[in-house]
């Protein structure tokens, strides 16, 4: 049974400073499991453009349930368009992941930089494709927030009970071709959407985390 939203952010911050599970939680919804290797995920040794992403918790519909919000990037983005990911960007100047997590925040569905509280943190990820490397925070905020999207990034806003997360019966797979031929990619499936790669792997870990406390 899934703990209430107090309960929850009361007991996340000292499970995302512990031992994650980084690269084997990835691995399970990664779109090349077979050949993924931690290493080729791994921020270490990478000359990349840094970004985070903001997984950021709030009561459901006035209920004492927990959601996260994730956005559809409008189709005609460079990076990733289209596609539905964690509210995020590339950091500016000597921005903290945090800093840049809560701007991201603020500019894309309307979140007062001022208003979360900062949880911690997932596993950082590398992302051959784009060349970033992602920093994931995790922050909170104890009302329904009133979402105002950034309708130039974002096509459509999506809210997720953290419950529909952790149904297996979200996790589904689905086949895509590329240059190398046909393939199986594991996605989540929300409100008629494939949520997978990067986004995906990330929300993988997180759900391993909400699997250890509840």
């Amino acid at each position: 049974m899934l703990l209430n939203h107090d309960g929850l952010i009361q007991l996340l911050p000292a499970a995302l400073n512990g031992s994650l599970p980084g690269a084997e939680a990835h691995r399970t919804m990664a779109p090349y499991p077979a050949r993924m290797k931690p290493e080729m995920i791994s921020v270490e040794g990478k000359k990349a453009r840094e970004a985070s992403t903001l997984v950021l918790l709030y009561p459901y519909q006035g209920s004492r349930e927990s959601a996260l919000v994730l956005t559809q990037r409008q189709p005609g983005l460079r990076d990733h368009s289209g596609q539905i990911s964690l509210p995020g960007g590339s950091q500016d100047g000597n921005e903290t992941a945090e800093e840049t997590a809560l701007r991201e925040g603020w500019e894309e569905v309307g979140i007062p930089v001022k208003d979360p509280t900062i949880l911690g943190r997932l596993s950082p990820i590398h992302i051959p494709p784009s060349g970033f490397s992602v920093f994931p925070v995790v922050a909170s905020v104890d009302y329904v927030p009133p979402f105002k999207i950034q309708e130039a990034e974002v096509a459509a806003l999506l809210e997720v009970p953290l419950s529909h997360l952790l149904d297996p019966a979200t996790r589904q797979s689905s086949t895509r071709k590329t240059s190398g031929g046909l393939y199986e990619a594991p996605f989540f499936a929300v409100d008629g959407h494939e949520v997978w790669g990067a986004t995906a792997m990330m929300l993988a870990e997180f759900v391993a985390v909400l699997e250890s406390i509840v």
